[in-house]
């Protein structure tokens, strides 16, 4: 099995050897010997799974050579016991390869911000919308992620025009990327009075959070508009020009922030969503593959162009992505049951890298 990965393992196996040699140099900077340890720790671990592999493939070659050669009724059955258990044992070592030798992707670690935006239809979007934000919230509560409201906009009955939110905490972007795309809802709304099932939709896009170090901005490049905050806040509203819009001249990208009252808090708000979706127009358009990916899983918000349907009356959940149906809708928009979505869709794209292998 090894030999089908023999040219990368020996790759990693003289990478694993300079990266040693380098971390033996006292010259080298504490920033290169903290990167350098990282990717040193992540080699090794793929070289003792390898190292596990060969130990466990000799152990069943010997126990099936002591079946040919060994008339021990006793010996035997013990030979067949190990034989049964080593197969099984290699199998997980070889699957456990497979997953460490697959490229990781870049922003996995990162934080995220991730946005929801009323679709097609009107206020029960709006409110669906609402819906899908708590949903994330309790989720973030369970993972024990810090979560915050960088911008919201609400509408007079309570829905959810646009929210964008921070999510900060352990593999925070690798397991909300997923969530990227259009969620269709299918119930009765509140004002309708025959009892008739409507449809509507709502946008999700999530990207990476990101720092200073993950992309340069000029500040000549940037022009930052100051306003007066509109919506719900007392007798702040409307009194002191708070609120800070940002535009990224050379893309035209723009990013905004009125949630605090202090405009150099909303300042770097906003600066934190310009980086973010900076950052995305960068991967995308040098990346076309990503860029058709991406148009593929947010879409324009239509009805038709959906990655998951939430069936109020039936009490249903489709990822339409992987055919997965969960009859279980209160526990998942109530973020109890997100995971058993999230869960088979990282699944399946895992099982899609190993094919590639």
């Amino acid at each position: 099995m090894l030999k089908n990965f023999e040219h990368k393992l020996s790759e990693i196996t003289e990478l694993h050897s300079k990266i040693q040699n380098q971390l033996s140099d006292i010259t080298i900077s504490t920033d290169d010997r903290i990167n350098l340890s990282k990717k040193f720790a992540s080699l090794e671990l793929v070289l003792d799974c390898k190292k596990n592999i060969e130990e466990s493939e000799k152990q069943l070659l010997d126990n099936r050579n002591l079946l040919t050669n060994n008339s021990d009724e006793e010996l035997l059955e013990l030979a067949k016991q190990d034989i049964e258990f080593l197969e099984q044992e290699l199998s997980k070592l070889y699957g456990n390869l497979k997953k460490l030798l697959i490229p990781k992707d870049i922003d996995d670690d990162k934080n995220a911000i991730l946005e929801i935006r009323a679709g097609t239809g009107g206020d029960e979007a709006a409110l669906f919308s609402m819906v899908l934000l708590k949903m994330y919230q309790k989720y973030s509560e369970q993972k024990k992620w810090k979560f915050e409201i960088l911008s919201f906009s609400e509408t007079n009955i309570g829905g959810c025009k646009e929210a964008i939110i921070s999510f900060s905490g352990r593999d925070v972007f690798s397991q909300l990327k997923y969530e990227s795309g259009v969620h269709r809802v299918q119930r009765v709304p509140q004002t309708e009075t025959q009892g008739r099932v409507h449809t509507s939709a709502a946008t999700v896009a999530v990207l990476p959070m990101i720092e200073e170090v993950d992309i340069q901005i000029d500040a000549k490049d940037l022009r930052v508009d100051t306003f007066r905050s509109q919506g719900a806040g007392g007798q702040h509203v409307n009194t002191t020009d708070s609120a800070v819009r940002i535009t990224h001249l050379p893309t035209n990208v723009v990013a905004s922030c009125q949630e605090e009252k202090s405009q150099h808090k909303n300042k770097a708000k906003a600066m934190k969503m310009l980086a973010s979706r900076l950052y995305e127009k960068m991967k995308t358009e040098s990346d076309e593959k990503i860029a058709n990916q991406r148009k593929s899983m947010v879409g324009s918000g239509d009805r038709s162009e959906k990655i998951r349907s939430y069936n109020y009356p039936q009490g249903r959940v489709t990822d339409h992505r992987i055919n997965l149906t969960l009859y279980k809708l209160e526990d998942i928009i109530s973020g109890i049951a997100l995971n058993e979505i999230i869960e088979p869709l990282l699944a399946a794209d895992l099982e899609e890298k190993i094919k590639s292998l």
